[in-house]
């Protein structure tokens, strides 16, 4: 099969690899159906929701290859991975896409601790005597 659409998306410390192909309406996420990958119906729900908003849920074939972070952070990986690949598939998705927010990354990371400190922000317990 000819792929007609390659994209990545990242969230947190995930990337994910979107490849579009013609086909039914299938979608794989590490050789895995998406309901059996994801724990939970919201999870599904975000990695599809580009999907939903350019009504093409039963057009292509999907294969996505997700590695790094957790299942939160993989499921909007997907999400920006698919909306970028679904823009790139036809250009008049854009639009619909940019409007619902699914082009933009969401640049949210866990910040990195600090030396001297218990945490990122959080300090060692002061001791006036």
């Amino acid at each position: 099969m000819k792929n007609i659409g390659i994209a990545t998306g990242r969230r947190k410390t995930s990337i994910a690899r979107v490849y579009i192909r013609t086909g039914k309406g299938e979608l794989k996420i590490n050789d895995k159906d998406i309901a059996t990958y994801f724990s939970t119906p919201e999870q599904v729900q975000i990695a599809k929701k580009p999907l939903l908003v350019t009504a093409s849920d039963n057009k292509y074939d999907i294969v996505i290859t997700v590695s790094g972070g957790g299942l939160s952070g993989q499921a909007g990986a997907c999400s920006h991975g698919l909306a970028r690949a679904l823009s790139q598939v036809d250009e008049t998705n854009r639009a619909s896409l940019k409007a619902n927010g699914l082009l933009t990354r969401d640049s949210r990371m866990v910040e990195r601790k600090k030396y001297g400190q218990r945490g990122a922000r959080r300090r060692f317990q002061f001791s006036k005597r």
